[in-house]
This record gives structure tokens, sequence and C-alpha cells, in this order.
């Protein structure tokens, strides 16, 4: 199991770093949008479609996305927009938590649909978006998610009492959600220190950014950040324990699926870009 982890991981690694650090945008928009696609498949299954039928959807989603981005490749950056998103992330991810793994699948399976793909294609319009305002920005956000999950994974297998959600995800506990909120919060701050110290591509970062407006409205969003990560893993644990499976599919042989490596960011990646838009010069 830890080879495949291993192989699959040097593999993403070798598709996504080249497209990363590339001097135009494209090549991101293109390689991210291929993985937005099979998590669209993903959903489709999980929420009772056939495969075939999965597939079309999740094509013909990906198709609307590359048509809007060639016709505006300078992507939305509209604060209200995305704060609009956040918001409804936020209500959707607290009453669907709410409800339990029982209510879900009671709801009408077109709408399952068409929030989940929704949800998708905001993500990757949010992620080409944030990696047009910069790798350093991009990969802060990035960063802040993947520390948030370690961290919790970590503390949580340490300090662990109580559970955040036992019949969605046994195993996440609060102390491990309050380990991942104190992770993020010292590598914000690091990051900051050093965007003082050493300036350039440090200083041009969601944390640095966030802080040069204030600290406490980085402090904040940081943490609301962190917030939506958790649950967002959360509501994917929640939407597979209702369709009765462990992965959303074997797409990444060792990791699962793409929606299992991605589902913290779906409520993220939004939030940042809202926080970004509303912070003066933030979006810049």
């Amino acid at each position: 199991m830890l080879r495949q982890r291993v192989i699959t991981a040097a593999v993403l690694l070798g598709l996504l770093a080249p497209a990363l650090w590339s001097r135009v945008s494209w090549p991101f928009a293109l390689v991210t949008l291929l993985l937005l696609a099979a998590a669209g498949w993903e959903w489709g299954r999980l929420n009772g479609l056939s495969g075939p039928s999965s597939m079309a959807a999740a094509g013909g989603l990906a198709g609307a996305l590359a048509l809007a981005w060639w016709q505006q490749p300078q992507l939305a950056q509209g604060g209200a927009f995305w704060l609009l998103a956040t918001l409804v992330w936020c209500v959707g991810l607290s009453w669907a938590l709410g409800r339990g793994v029982s209510d879900w699948s009671r709801q009408p399976r077109w709408a399952r649909l068409l929030g989940g793909w929704m949800a998708l294609a905001l993500a990757w319009w949010a992620l080409a978006t944030l990696h047009q305002l910069g790798v350093a920005v991009l990969l802060s956000t990035l960063l802040l998610v993947w520390v948030a999950d370690v961290a919790a994974y970590f503390g949580g297998r340490a300090w662990g009492r109580r559970k955040l959600a036992a019949e969605i995800s046994p195993g996440k506990s609060w102390e491990g959600a309050w380990c991942g909120a104190a992770a993020v919060l010292a590598l914000a701050l690091a990051w900051v220190a050093a965007a003082r110290l050493w300036g350039g591509w440090w200083q041009d970062s969601l944390f640095a950014r966030l802080w040069a407006v204030a600290p406490g409205w980085a402090v904040a969003w940081w943490m609301l950040l962190t917030g939506l990560s958790v649950a967002g893993d959360l509501f994917e644990s929640l939407v597979k324990r209702s369709a009765g499976v462990k992965d959303s599919s074997r797409l990444l042989p060792g990791h699962g699926g793409v929606l299992d490596r991605i589902d913290a960011l779906l409520p993220v990646l939004p939030a940042a870009l809202a926080a970004l838009s509303l912070s003066p010069g933030g979006g810049r």
C-alpha cells in the first residue's frame, strides 16, 4: 500500500509541478480540469448514476468550463461572488452535517448531483484564479489545508477523546481539529515572519496578504478556512457512508479517488478568494 501511495503521488507531482510553475496559465488549468472531470464522474456514481451517465455528465461539465475559460481566460475575481459562494458553503455544510448520513439519500437525486457538480466547478474556477494570482498564493492556500489535515490526524491520535462527528467519521476528534487550527496558525505566523525578513515570493501569499490588511482580519480568515477544510472532509465522508463505500473510486492507487484527495479543498478555495478579493489590494 505504501509503495502504491508513493508511486501515485510521484506521478501526480510529475504532472502538476511543471504546469504549476509554467509561465502561462493554460497547462495548469488543463491538468486540473482533467482531475475535476474525474471527480465529477466519482460524484455521479456516489449519488446513484451509472458509470456511463456519470462519465458523460462529467465530460459535459469539463467541456463547459473549458469553453468558459477559453472565452474569458482572466478568471473572475469579484469579491461579492466569492463571498456568496462561501456563505452558501457554510450554510450547506451546516445543514448537511446537521442532518446526518441517513438524510442524505432522501434528498432529490437531481439536487445532490447538481449541487456537487456546481461545487466542483466553483472549486476549479477558484483554483485556476488563485494560480493566476501567483504560485505563492496558491501554494499557501493548499498548505493551509494539508497542514490542518496532517496536524488533526496526529493530534487526534495522540489526544483525541471527544468525537467530532461519530456517525460520519469516528476517527475525527475535537482535539484533532484544535491541533489542526493551532498548526495552521503557527504556519501562517511563520510565513508572515518570513515575508517580513525576506519579502519577495514569501510576501506574495495568502497569509502575508491577509496579514497586511490587519492581524485580526487575517486570523479570522485563517480559522474560517481551517474550519471549512474540516467540514469539507466530513461532508465527503457523509456522502460515502450514505453510498456504502470506503473510497470515492480507485482512480488513484493507494489513495482512493480524486474526491478523497480534494474534499477539504472544495469549500476552502472559493473562501480563500473571497478573503483575498475583499481585502484592499489583496486580490491584485
